[in-house]
This record gives structure tokens, C-alpha cells and sequence, in this order.
């Protein structure tokens, strides 16, 4: 637990004019599974954390309803989402990138994606955060190195789609204002801005979008094309001044789905400088081989996409959250087949990698039992995502 967390839970401000839904148990939710270490390797890891600093890259720092089937849509509704402080305190991550709004923002529609959402969901969560003292509203690297140096937990604020600011270029000037540092161009369809990963036709960047790349890079907004088409990707890449990642996705090689991320498509991130983040969401990272998905399918992702691009591109993006992930993908239907295999096998939760208390833990337990060296260990843990923030962000 970290030492300056002072046991806040979100919206205390409000007492007992706050009334939200029973919450998930969070970290506690199912029984921990922690890679098993020699008592040297226990020491490494601990090492890694105490000297470097340790990025979630694509995350929902959020702590779901407990009862997901019934009440996921009140949820929604109420529009007040609920930061997981405690079960963050209990990680090992020094900063993480939340991807706020999106899909599971429809306080004003049953859609997601809209402006109006877009900003309430930002305001209310920065007031929450405005009120404890534990998490810093991080704009800056000297942002991160304050959250690192206080034992503190540095809160980028993400968006996965750009689809709210719909054709206002000036809109992202607002949500830069407001503390937004990354975003995604499109969230699996096509929006304004480009084709979607998931999207029958592929027809990449619009004129607009085009704007939209050279805007960001303008403003110092981290470019992210997780969710984007092949052909969006590889023209924002040739468009861009600065490099760009996808923050949470996996290998086409291995799982083969448009969701996941084809060997032309990272290795031409990589070559402009850019960074690939592994995601351990629930069937997601799994393998054409009918292998439960568990971290040692992650793992299989992490490495094959590590030898693919290079250690200087690679890290983590788990796209966790707290609560019962697979029921929330049941309840909106978005589980992911694959294209080749006539059938996934359903976990109830990813082991090892069911949130991102436990991620953080067994990232850096994997890297010691794995021998990295502490240069490399360092540059996956966060470094890589450092030097890209150093090229992208306004200092």
C-alpha cells in the first residue's frame, strides 16, 4: 500500500448526499494469483519498483457496480464513475493512463461519444480528484517525477475515440485545456476522423483527420490508434511529426482478429519511433492454439510483439478495470472472435491479469523471473513511454 494513501473514497466530498450503487470489491475481487519467485527474484522485482518508474499505458482506473447485469446501465446513467483509489494504492504503478468518457459514458444518450458526456464525465472526475490527496492530475513530467518521488499516483486523463469533438478542430484546444494528454482517433467504427478497427471497409484517414493528426501534434496530445484500421494507422503514422502508440492491442499473428494489430502495421509504428502496449483484457490476448487466456497468454503477445519491433518498443497497456470485466463485455456483446477459429474458450477472468492491482505486481514478478536486465526491465516498466511523452508533450 502506498504510504500516502490516506483511505479516500470516491466522492467522499459530497458525505451522505453521495449515493452510489454497492461497488465491486476491486483488487479483492477474485482470489490473487501472483507468478511464484526465488527468494533472489522476490528482491529483483522489488528493486524495479523502488528504482524505476512503473506506467499503465491504457487503463480504467474504475471501480465498477458489484451487480454488472442489473445495474450496469443505472451506472451509466448516473453519470458519476467511481476511481478505484484504494485498489490503485495497493498497485505498484506510478502513473496510469485512464481513458476516461467513451462507450461507458451515456449519461446523456444510449449511444456514448458525445461532447456534452465527454465533459461531464472529465468534470466529475476531476472534482472527485480535486478533493483527495493521493492521485495528481498529470499534465507534465515533472508531473511524473513528483508522483514518483512522493509515493504518489500520477493520473493522465486518455479519451479512446475523438469522435466527440465530431468536425470542431478547436474542441481538442478545449479538452487540452481540461488536461486531456492522449487520445485515440477511433473507438472500432468509423468516425470523422478515420475508419474504425472493426469496420467492414478500410478507408483510413479523412481530410478532416488529417487536420486532427497535425492538430494534436500541435498541442502536445499523445496520437493513439489502438482501436483504429490498418489503413488509418499507417497514414497517421506517415502524417504525424511526432511518434504515436497503440496503447492496448495484440499480435494478428497469434490472434487472428481485427482487433489485434498485423505485423506491417507495428513494425511501421516502431520504425517512426513509436510504442506497442499489450492488453490483457478478458479474450482478447489469446492464442489460435484454443489456450484458456490467462498472463501466460499475454505474456506469448508481449514476447512475440518484444521480438518483432524491439525492446525499445514495447510495453504494457493492459485495458483493465475493477470489477467483473467478462460481465460487462456480456452485458454490452462485445466479445471477439476469432476470424480463423470456430470457437473461443470463455474464462471468467484473466489469471494473473484480472485487474490492475495485480498486473502491476506480476509485470515487474515476470521480468525478474525472466532475467531482464534492469536497463530493459526499466524501459518496459515505463521508460519507453517516457521518451515518447518527452517527444510528444508540450515541456
Amino acid at each position: 500500500m502506498k504510504t500516502k494513501f490516506e483511505g479516500y473514497k470516491a466522492y467522499d466530498y459530497l458525505g451522505s448526499e453521495y449515493k452510489g450503487l454497492k461497488p465491486s470489491p476491486g483488487s479483492h475481487r477474485v482470489e490473487q494469483y501472483l507468478i511464484p519467485l526465488t527468494e533472489e527474484q522476490e528482491k529483483r522485482a522489488k528493486k524495479l519498483v523502488r528504482n524505476h518508474l512503473f506506467v499503465a499505458l491504457h487503463d480504467h482506473a474504475e471501480l465498477l457496480p458489484d451487480d454488472i447485469p442489473n445495474e450496469m446501465d443505472l451506472y451509466r446513467k448516473l453519470g458519476r464513475r467511481v476511481v478505484a483509489y484504494e485498489a490503485l494504492a495497493e498497485s505498484n504503478y506510478d502513473v496510469v493512463f485512464d481513458a476516461v468518457c467513451g462507450s461507458m459514458a451515456k449519461c446523456a444518450s444510449n449511444s456514448g461519444w458525445k461532447w456534452s458526456e465527454a465533459i461531464w464525465d472529465m468534470g466529475m472526475r476531476l472534482c472527485d480528484i480535486a478533493h483527495q490527496d493521493f492521485v495528481i492530475k498529470c499534465e507534465t513530467i515533472a508531473d511524473i517525477e513528483r508522483a514518483k518521488r512522493e509515493g504518489k499516483l500520477a493520473w493522465i486523463i486518455g479519451m479512446e475515440s475523438g469522435a466527440p469533438i465530431e468536425n470542431e478542430l478547436d474542441r481538442l484546444d478545449v479538452l487540452y485545456g481540461l488536461g486531456l494528454r492522449q487520445m485515440g482517433l477511433t473507438y472500432s467504427s468509423s468516425n470523422g476522423i478515420g475508419a474504425g478497427g472493426q469496420d467492414r471497409y478500410d478507408s483510413g484517414l479523412t481530410d478532416f483527420g488529417r487536420k486532427v493528426i497535425k492538430r494534436m501534434n500541435k498541442l502536445g496530445i499523445l496520437i493513439d490508434g489502438a482501436h483504429s484500421s490498418s489503413r488509418t494507422i499507417l497514414d497517421t503514422v506517415e502524417i504525424s511529426e511526432k511518434p504515436i502508440v497503440l496503447s492496448h492491442i495484440g499480435a494478428r499473428s497469434l490472434w487472428n482478429t481485427k482487433r489485434m494489430a498485423t505485423d506491417e502495421v507495428m513494425k511501421a509504428v516502431a520504425a517512426a519511433g513509436g510504442l506497442i502496449g499489450v492488453e490483457a483484457a478478458p479474450h482478447t490476448t489469446m492464442t489460435d492454439k484454443r489456450e484458456p487466456h490467462t498472463y501466460e497468454s499475454v505474456i506469448k503477445h508481449f514476447e512475440y510483439i518484444r521480438d518483432l519491433v524491439g525492446i525499445d518498443h514495447v510495453t504494457f497497456g493492459t485495458d483493465t478495470l475493477f470489477g467483473d470485466h467478462v460481465a460487462l463485455h456480456a452485458a454490452s456483446k462485445k466479445f471477439i472472435k476469432s476470424d480463423t477459429a470456430d470457437d473461443t474458450i470463455r474464462v471468467p477472468y484473466v489469471k494473473g491479469m484480472e485487474n490492475m492491482t495485480e498486473i502491476s505486481h506480476n509485470i515487474v514478478r515476470y521480468l525478474a523471473k525472466e532475467n531482464y536486465s534492469e536497463d530493459d526491465a526499466a524501459k518496459i516498466m515505463g521508460g519507453n513511454i517516457l521518451r515518447i511523452l518527452k517527444e510528444t508533450w508540450k515541456k
